[in-house]
C-alpha cells in the first residue's frame, strides 16, 4: 500500500509537472504567454505561472497563447515539449543510475514507468472531449489544418 501511495501521490504528479514544464519551456522560447496547472478541481493556491488544484495527482495542464514566433513548427514543438521533457528525464535518470549518482530504487523505476506512460498516451492521436485532444492529435491537426483542434 505504501508503494501505491508513493506512486500516485508523489511520483505521478512529479512526472505530470515535468510534462507540463516541457510545454511551458517551448511556449516561452517562442515568446508565448503560458502557465502550468497541476490537478483538477477547485484551486488551492497559485503563485506566478503555477496553479495547484485540490486533486493535484489527477492531471496537469499547460496553456499558451500568442506565440511571437508563430508557425506550424513552433506550435508542434510546444505540443511535443511535454514528451520531449519526459524523454529527457528518462535518459537523465537512467544515466544517473547507471553511473551511480542515483541508487537503484523503486521510486526511480516508477518515475520512468509513469514517464513512459505519459509519453505513450500523449502521442496517441485521439480526441477525448469536444475541444480537448492529446498532444499527438494536436500535432497532427496543426500539420494538417494549421490549428491544434479540427474544425
Amino acid at each position: 500500500m505504501i508503494t501505491f501511495v508513493w506512486a500516485f501521490f508523489i511520483t505521478l504528479p512529479i512526472v505530470a509537472v515535468i510534462h507540463s514544464a516541457g510545454h511551458f519551456f517551448f511556449a516561452k522560447i517562442f515568446g508565448g504567454k503560458t502557465n502550468i496547472v497541476l490537478g483538477k478541481g477547485r484551486s488551492i493556491c497559485s503563485f506566478g505561472i503555477f496553479e495547484l488544484r485540490l486533486l493535484y495527482f489527477v492531471d496537469s495542464e499547460s496553456y499558451y497563447q500568442e506565440l511571437k514566433i508563430d508557425n506550424r513548427l513552433t506550435h508542434c514543438l510546444v505540443y511535443a515539449g511535454g514528451v520531449i521533457f519526459n524523454g529527457l528525464f528518462i535518459i537523465l535518470v537512467n544515466t544517473a543510475i547507471y553511473y551511480g549518482y542515483l541508487p537503484k530504487h523503486q521510486f526511480f523505476y516508477q518515475f520512468v514507468y509513469f514517464s513512459l506512460y505519459y509519453i505513450f498516451f500523449a502521442l496517441l492521436p485521439i480526441q477525448y472531449g469536444k475541444d480537448h485532444v492529446t498532444d499527438g492529435k494536436a500535432i497532427w491537426n496543426i500539420i494538417k489544418n494549421g490549428k491544434p483542434t479540427a474544425e
